[in-house]
């Protein structure tokens, strides 16, 4: 089965092929890192882990570089509030992004490179692109010459003379075309610079994600993600100045994904109407958020509400408790001969959820072959099973879940003395017989937001 991902440079959905085979070359726009990131920003780097996961659960070698902003106009402006250099600025909060990705399960990016770090291949294709007569200067300023690259607009559909409102445009009546954009800065009294062949600066936004992406993945990507707000300029320009420079496509495929919204609006710094990672997890678990991230499809918008959450958490409590039970089941299985109709079962929901994830990473499609599964888990698996094939469901539903960032192993903390002699005394009273006793502690405990659950393999505990 072919795997389709819509790519926006055309919009349709086409045969993900890499250009080598058995390898992706994947580049993700990484944060500006002049604050703490919000959950909205995290959309994108939990649609795009999955992306990473998916890709590589099929056997491809995938390489994948996610970038640091450390250097533009919001970071010189938070040194100047925070009182702190460049550098310990971009430290400070590269640690705290790092803190929130791994608290929602984002792997590590191969490559993490920062714009200050890469100055020397910056300022080399800056010089390409001036020897090529794709950019012009303007005394210590470098600007890319858009009506140079004719095919300028492809990807989003927009011509140089439709700038949105609110993107990173200057206005610079140096330029030769409005639409014009920055590919080196010359220094201003106070601000950080590098010297350059035309006097000390520093990059433009868009040129560094064009430098560090060849530099690492080559002059041609599989695939280049980030958000939907970057469509257009960012990545127009991106395509501009890399195609400009070499003579070969930029990227195979480029895949964005939809805004986090709330209250109807997009979830945005500028408008303030944020949620930070930091603030969540202090109500719900990090896998609870995450699973919220994926249940809706990468490319569609996703509105946050507490009630959303709520719903995410019971719909991963469900997973979670089907893997109980596949547990207790290996052992209350000893003896039971493979039946052929519940390996049909996993047979069926493993081609469903593959067919999800082959139609352009199809998360919730995917989880709703999940969740086929554990309906049939309760309904057949236990009823005829050996302990080989309820290894394998359980493998199987730990394997999919494992694709999505999901099901981690869990460490759900251990009792109190006080609870763990309630649970004790309710087990006497079920040996008494002594089921109104038994119910009696099971609904203090659960008041108290400890749940018990009777399995073949003993009480379980959970807390929620």
């Amino acid at each position: 089965m072919p795997l389709r991902a819509r790519n926006t440079l055309g919009g349709a959905k086409e045969i993900f092929k890499p250009l080598k085979n058995g390898e992706v070359g994947m580049y993700v726009c990484g944060p500006t890192v002049y604050r703490e990131l919000h959950v909205g920003n995290f959309r994108a780097f939990v649609a795009f882990d999955v992306v990473a996961r998916y890709l590589r659960s099929r056997g491809l070698r995938v390489t994948k570089v996610q970038n640091f902003t450390d250097v533009d106009d919001k970071m010189i402006r938070a040194c100047r509030e925070e009182n702190l250099s460049l550098a310990d600025l971009a430290d400070k909060y590269i640690e705290v992004y790092f803190r929130d990705a791994d608290l929602l399960g984002v792997e590590r990016a191969d490559v993490h490179p920062r714009a200050t770090e890469h100055l020397p291949e910056i300022i080399d294709l800056c010089a390409t692109l001036l020897e090529r007569g794709s950019a012009y200067r303007v005394n210590g300023d470098l600007y890319f010459a858009v009506e140079k690259f004719h095919s300028y607009g492809r990807l989003s559909g927009q011509t140089p003379g439709e700038r949105e409102a609110g993107a990173r445009v200057e206005v610079d009546r140096r330029k030769a075309n409005p639409a014009d954009f920055a590919l080196w800065k010359g220094a201003k009294p106070g601000e950080p610079a590098w010297e350059s062949p035309w006097g000390p600066g520093r990059p433009g936004w868009h040129i560094e994600c064009s430098a560090m992406a060849m530099k690492y993945l080559g002059t041609t990507l599989d695939i280049h993600a980030g958000g939907a707000d970057l469509i257009f300029p960012h990545h127009e320009n991106e395509i501009a100045q890399s195609e400009a420079s070499t003579g070969v496509p930029f990227c195979r495929c480029w895949l964005h994904n939809g805004h986090l919204n709330l209250e109807g609006e997009k979830m945005s710094k500028s408008l303030g109407n944020v949620l930070s990672v930091d603030e969540l997890t202090k109500r719900w678990e990090p896998e609870t958020i995450r699973y919220f991230l994926v249940s809706a499809h990468y490319r569609a918008p996703l509105n946050y509400s507490p009630e959303a959450l709520e719903t995410a958490g019971k719909s991963l409590e469900r997973l979670r408790g089907a893997l109980d039970r596949l547990k207790d089941l290996k052992q209350y299985a000893a003896g039971k001969e493979d039946n052929p109709a519940p390996a049909e079962v996993l047979d069926r929901a493993t081609r469903s959820y593959e067919a999800a994830m082959e139609d352009d990473f199809n998360t919730p499609a995917a989880l709703a072959a999940m969740f086929d599964l554990v309906r049939e888990v309760n309904v057949r698996v236990d009823a005829a099973c050996s302990p080989q094939l309820v290894s394998r469901a359980e493998g199987t539903l730990r394997r999919m879940g494992g694709i999505l960032g999901l099901l981690g192993e869990r460490d759900r903390g251990e009792l109190s003395a006080e609870f763990a002699a309630l649970v004790q005394m309710r087990e006497s009273a079920r040996r008494r017989r002594d089921w109104a006793e038994a119910d009696r502690i099971r609904q203090e405990l659960a008041g108290r937001g400890i749940h018990l659950e009777d399995t073949p393999g003993g009480v379980r505990w959970k807390r929620g």
